[in-house]
C-alpha cells in the first residue's frame, strides 16, 4: 500500500524527471496530480494510428490504444440504428474537443488492459473525469461491464 508520503514523493520525482505517470486512482487518494499529458487529436484515418480519436470512448495516444475505462459510448463503426450512428458521430467530435482542450491525466482504475489489449484508463482533467462530461451531455453511459442499447428508445 502506498502512503500519502510515498505517493507525494512518487509524484514529485516523476514531475522533476519530466515523466508522466498513470497512477491508480486509489493510490493517490486526496492528491490531484498536475495534468501533464497533451497532444493535438484528430479523427483516426488509415492504418497509421499514433495520436487520434477512434470514437467516443476509444483513442490512440502516442501509439497506445486507450479505451476510456469509466464509460461506454455509441458505436461509430457498426451502429445498430441511425440514432446510434448520429450519437456516435457527436460523441466522437466531443471527445476530440475535450482531449484538445488542454492537458489531462491518464489514470488506471482496476485492470490495466481489456480483453482486446487496449489500455484501460480514466481520462482526468483537474481531477475530474472527461468520461463523466460525456455522460452528463448524454453522449456516453457509465460502463457497467457490458454495452447498453442506444436504439431501444
Amino acid at each position: 500500500m502506498i502512503t500519502h508520503f510515498t505517493a507525494r514523493s512518487l509524484l514529485l520525482l516523476t514531475e522533476i524527471a519530466g515523466l508522466s505517470l498513470a497512477l491508480p486512482l486509489s493510490s493517490a487518494a486526496g492528491i490531484v496530480p498536475r495534468d501533464r499529458e497533451a497532444a493535438t487529436f484528430a479523427r483516426c484515418e488509415g492504418a497509421a494510428r499514433i495520436t487520434c480519436v477512434v470514437d467516443g470512448d476509444t483513442f490512440w495516444y502516442r501509439g497506445l490504444k486507450i479505451r476510456i475505462a469509466d464509460i461506454n459510448a455509441p458505436e461509430l463503426g457498426h451502429p445498430s440504428c441511425a440514432y446510434e450512428a448520429q450519437l456516435a458521430e457527436t460523441a466522437t467530435r466531443r471527445l476530440t474537443d475535450l482531449l484538445n482542450a488542454g492537458p489531462f491525466t491518464l489514470a488506471v482504475e482496476g485492470r490495466e488492459t481489456d480483453r482486446y489489449g487496449r489500455a484501460l484508463r480514466v481520462v482526468l482533467r483537474g481531477g475530474r473525469s472527461l468520461g463523466e462530461v460525456l455522460q452528463r451531455e448524454g453522449l456516453a453511459e457509465h460502463w457497467h461491464g457490458r454495452r447498453g442499447d442506444w436504439c431501444a428508445a
